[in-house]
């Protein structure tokens, strides 16, 4: 036999197949074929047809697509559905968005069973949250985007994220999808490894991830930890914007850990010198320095040296003449001039003078500028406890006969 004539009968078996899948071709086949042309925002499919099959944009993806170059590219292979056929129009209509649907359905609720994570690209914001191409039209809520609060989603569009799929319902063809579910779990496991490698007292770096009323949240490698509000610098801090901003690096104290409650205290003060710690080479008995008074108590009041550093001025030692209450001369946020008496770093106290840097009057002799000769017990139990008050100081009281003396002498 010729080589023209095993040609020939090559060429009628084809032609016989072609017609045979001619004949047997119906809507709602599937067929397989090769992507062999991108035009007028559709692709079109040669499937060994007499001629080529047209998948409608819409019909590529099941998701809303601009550009069909978005879903296929020419020479790729894909399996479709025959929508529709008409053979005097040469029309053949076929769907990829048809068999990716029927494909999706059983393994999303492989995924729904296992709870794996799989991997999706967002296709499109919309209102509400992202949209995703899972073989079918998958939604991911805005709550379920990230652990935090997102205002402005535009710039998610063609992201890659790693979710799980939250809820599934074939009936109404509905796709619930989580990514905040992933970061929870990843997180969780993080959190524990963190707080296992960290130990109270250890020093570490942190940044600053939010403000609130009562203190800054400090991320201390993946996982955050609150210095409060008292524990941010060694003065006193009406609130926390006023010593930090967001994103700032800071140095934190590891307070205490709390594996159960899953919580973290941190301290920034305590990651500094203390104030304390400079106190005896800043200040000497005897030096008169300027200070602001803080409070004012029953007893006397406390004034603010340096930052963290606050010394007591008893009432006695307020001033030359007699008064019965700190408010009479003082109020909180003055500034005065005080005389150091006793000053004890150790213990952090300080006991301080007002008085003592003013000339006292000509024939005072009010109670308050008598010589001190001794302690009383009663002020000295009031005072005992208050961690910025020096008891070695002498004349912070008077005996009965010094208060009562021309009193009780009516009586003898």
């Amino acid at each position: 036999m010729s080589e023209e004539t095993k040609n020939q009968e090559t060429a009628e078996v084809v032609s016989q197949e072609e017609m045979d899948q001619f004949v047997s071709l119906k809507k709602g086949d599937t067929v397989k074929g090769s992507i062999v042309k991108l035009e007028d925002n559709q692709a079109y499919v040669s499937i060994g047809y007499k001629y080529d099959g047209v998948i409608p944009i819409r019909e590529l993806s099941s998701v809303q697509l601009d550009n069909a170059s978005d879903a296929v590219e020419v020479g790729q292979e894909v399996e479709c559905k025959v929508v529709s056929i008409d053979d005097e129009k040469e029309k053949l209509v076929l769907s990829k968005r048809a068999i990716d649907g029927e494909n999706a359905w059983e393994e999303l609720e492989k995924h729904f069973a296992d709870q794996d994570i799989i991997e999706i690209t967002v296709s499109d914001v919309v209102k509400g949250g992202l949209v995703a191409d899972v073989g079918v039209r998958g939604f991911i809520p805005a709550s379920m985007v990230e652990r935090h609060f997102v205002e402005d989603f535009s710039d998610y569009k063609g992201r890659t994220l790693r979710v799980k799929v939250k809820e599934l319902d074939r009936e109404n063809n509905k796709v619930i999808l989580s990514q905040k579910d992933v970061l929870e779990q990843e997180f969780e496991v993080n959190k524990s490894k963190v707080m296992a490698d960290l130990t109270e007292g250890q020093v570490i770096e942190g940044t600053v991830q939010r403000l609130t009323q009562f203190g800054a949240f400090v991320d201390v490698g993946g996982v955050d930890g609150l210095v409060h509000v008292s524990e941010m610098a060694w003065s006193h801090v009406d609130k926390p914007s006023d010593v930090v901003s967001e994103g700032d690096q800071v140095k934190v104290k590891v307070l205490k850990v709390d594996p159960e409650k899953g919580k973290i205290s941190l301290s920034i003060k305590a990651a500094q010198p203390g104030p304390w710690d400079s106190a005896a080479e800043k200040f000497k008995i005897g030096d008169v320095v300027t200070g602001e008074v803080r409070r004012l108590v029953a007893f006397g009041a406390f004034v603010e040296l340096a930052p963290g550093v606050e010394g007591l001025v008893h009432i006695s030692q307020i001033s030359h003449k007699h008064i019965g209450t700190p408010q009479e001369v003082l109020s909180e946020g003055q500034q005065v001039q005080v005389k150091i008496l006793d000053l004890n770093s150790s213990d952090k106290r300080v006991s301080l003078s007002i008085k003592e840097t003013e000339e006292a009057p000509a024939g005072s002799t009010s109670n308050n500028s008598r010589p001190e000769r001794s302690s009383s017990k009663s002020h000295k139990d009031d005072l005992k406890d208050n961690p910025n008050v020096s008891l070695s100081n002498e004349g912070l009281s008077f005996t009965l006969a010094e208060r009562f003396g021309d009193k009780l002498s009516k009586f003898k």
